[in-house]
This record gives C-alpha cells, sequence and structure tokens, in this order.
C-alpha cells in the first residue's frame, strides 16, 4: 500500500487571509478535526504563513479567522488616502509593525519552531542575503538545524513584511538578518513544498511514495483592468495594484506548474486548488490586501463561507481526512 505524503499549501495576501481561515475552518468543523493532523507539511506565504504557523500548533482555524476580525483594523488602520500614499512612497511605510507584532505575540507567545507538530515551509526573502529564504521544521531528512529555535512570532513577521506595507523584519536570533515579504516571489507556496517533499521524503529510496496536496487560495482578483490605463504609470498610480499583481500573478503560474505536474512526472502527485471566488467589479474595490473595513471583513467572511460550504463535501477533500497524517515532528 503506498504511503502518502500529504501537503497542505495556503497563499500569502494580507487580510484577505481571512477568506483562507474560513475555508480552512469548514473543513475542521466538517471532519471534526485539527489541520495539524492530516497533513505533513504545512506550506504558507505571508498571511498563508501565519495561517501555516498557527494550524501548526493546533491552533483551530476558527481563533485565526477570529484574530483577522478582530485585530484586521488595529493592523491595517484605515488612513487618508493622501497621507498614506506621502508614508507610503517616500516616509517609513504605510504601517507600523507594532499592532501585528502585539497579535502575534497573543497568538504564539513565546514558541519556537521546533515545537511545531507537522513540517513547515514559510517562504519569505533575505534581503541581506539577496536570496529567497524558507523557514522550515528542522527535520532528520535535511539534517537540518538551523531554524528550529526561532520563535514562531520573528518567522510570521519575517513571512509577512510587505515592502512599502510593513517595516523591514530584523530577527536576532539570524545576526539581525533583514526578512521582507515571501510574496514578492512565493506567494502561492505549492511548488516551494512540492520540491521539499521530493528531495527530501517521496520517492525511490525515501519513506513515501505519492503526494497529495490541498492549496487554498486567497481571494483575488478575478477580472481584468478596462483598456485605456495610462501607460506611463508610477507608482502613484500603481498603488496597491503593484503587489497585488505581483503576487496574483505569482499564485496563478503556480497553480498551472501544479497542474501539470503529474503529466511530467514519475511520482503521482494529486493536487487540489480551492480557487478564489468570483468578484463582482463592485466588490472588487472593495478588496484589498490592506483593506479592513467591516463591508470588507464582511464580504470575505462570506465569500470564505460560501466556498467553504461548497467545499467541504467534496469527495476530493474527504480523501485528505480518511486518514490520519504519517510523519511525526514530536
Amino acid at each position: 500500500m503506498n504511503r502518502i505524503f500529504k501537503i497542505l499549501s495556503i497563499d500569502g495576501g494580507g487580510i484577505k487571509g481571512l477568506y483562507s481561515s474560513k475555508i480552512i475552518e469548514h473543513f475542521e468543523e466538517e471532519y471534526n478535526c485539527r489541520i495539524s493532523d492530516h497533513f505533513d507539511m504545512l506550506c504558507g506565504t505571508s498571511t498563508g504563513g501565519i495561517l501555516a504557523l498557527a494550524l501548526s500548533l493546533r491552533i483551530p482555524a476558527s481563533e485565526i479567522s477570529k484574530l483577522y476580525v478582530e485585530k484586521g483594523k488595529k493592523i491595517f488602520p484605515n488612513q487618508n488616502k493622501v497621507v498614506a500614499l506621502l508614508k507610503q512612497v517616500i516616509l517609513n511605510g504605510k504601517y507600523s509593525d507594532v499592532e501585528l507584532r502585539k497579535a502575534l505575540e497573543e497568538t504564539f507567545g513565546d514558541a519556537k519552531i521546533g515545537e511545531s507538530n507537522n513540517l513547515l515551509c514559510i517562504p519569505s526573502y533575505s534581503l541581506t542575503d539577496a536570496r529567497p529564504f524558507i523557514f522550515k521544521y528542522d527535520h532528520v531528512e535535511g539534517g537540518l538545524t538551523r531554524d528550529n529555535k526561532a520563535l514562531y512570532v520573528d518567522v510570521a513577521l519575517a513571512t509577512s513584511a510587505a515592502p512599502t506595507y510593513f517595516p523591514l523584519a530584523e530577527i536576532k536570533y539570524y545576526n539581525n538578518k533583514q526578512f521582507v515579504d515571501g510574496g514578492i516571489w512565493g506567494n502561492n507556496p505549492s511548488l516551494v513544498g512540492f520540491i521539499e517533499a521530493l528531495t527530501y521524503f517521496v520517492g525511490e529510496d525515501k519513506k513515501f511514495d505519492e503526494v497529495k496536496m490541498l492549496s487554498v487560495s486567497s481571494l483575488t482578483s478575478t477580472s481584468g483592468r478596462k483598456t485605456g490605463l495610462n501607460r506611463y504609470r508610477s507608482f502613484r498610480h500603481w498603488h496597491n495594484d503593484l503587489f497585488d499583481s505581483m503576487m496574483t500573478g505569482q499564485a496563478k503560474f503556480n497553480e498551472y506548474f501544479m497542474s501539470k505536474i503529474d503529466e511530467i512526472n514519475s511520482i503521482p502527485v494529486k493536487h487540489i486548488r480551492v480557487p478564489s471566488e468570483v468578484l463582482s467589479p463592485e466588490q472588487q474595490s472593495i478588496i484589498h490586501l490592506d483593506k479592513a473595513t467591516d463591508e470588507s471583513l464582511d464580504l470575505l467572511q462570506g465569500k470564505g463561507n460560501d466556498m467553504g460550504v461548497v467545499w467541504r463535501k467534496k469527495d476530493e477533500i474527504k480523501d485528505f481526512f480518511n486518514e490520519l497524517k504519517l510523519y511525526k515532528t514530536n
């Protein structure tokens, strides 16, 4: 009987992570479980990284949804548009990370990566080293001894330090290396998890025979922009669309790659993607990675619940919860 390596991958997207957490909340409710008990590896970028980290400590998805709703307005306070743009373009960034750190400290306390109940892949980018940086649980298969003593709070800040939105994340444990949001290169971390799985866990002479991955999108733009935009666009014109377009494009490429991988790879791979709900043009104007108004929070929760209701009953989702995970970290 084949041994299946199961991966949960969660996209980035700021406050839009509420959409993802509501979907996962439905899965935990449907199968009366904790996500951590059914997936060998959890991958997440930016807000998806925060969600993956919380799930790896067996924190219920409902508690994470509550964090978005209760803390979102403090983390992303409403600002005058002109002031916000000036801060983002020429001053010290659009937001402080003080409220985000407070929320993370309330959630994670002084927990360290070595306490994770799952293998982890949490993408960030090290400005100090000028390279992608993936925070991992130090598994014996890779002979890793790097990340287990790092604080959950620091890793969460490093994966979600979106350029021009939040300050750089600086981690004393890594000799004060500075990090920015993993969304600049790996907003959909499914490919990151897949490569990690093939490198260390799945395949000939390894513990597992096949990969089964569940990838959860954040709520993203599902309709294009009108034609006739000014071709000469400064940051003032791009504003929120700059980072959002980059993350969405990367996520969709990874989705396409993973949809084709079973055709070109000798190892069996099953990739299930829970997509973004469709947004009308009016709804699209309400949803941004840093927009935490009552209207946007209600829409995010509503769309997440709608998608959760549809997907929780699907046979391909049930397959992930029929059996407990096989890999034990502790």
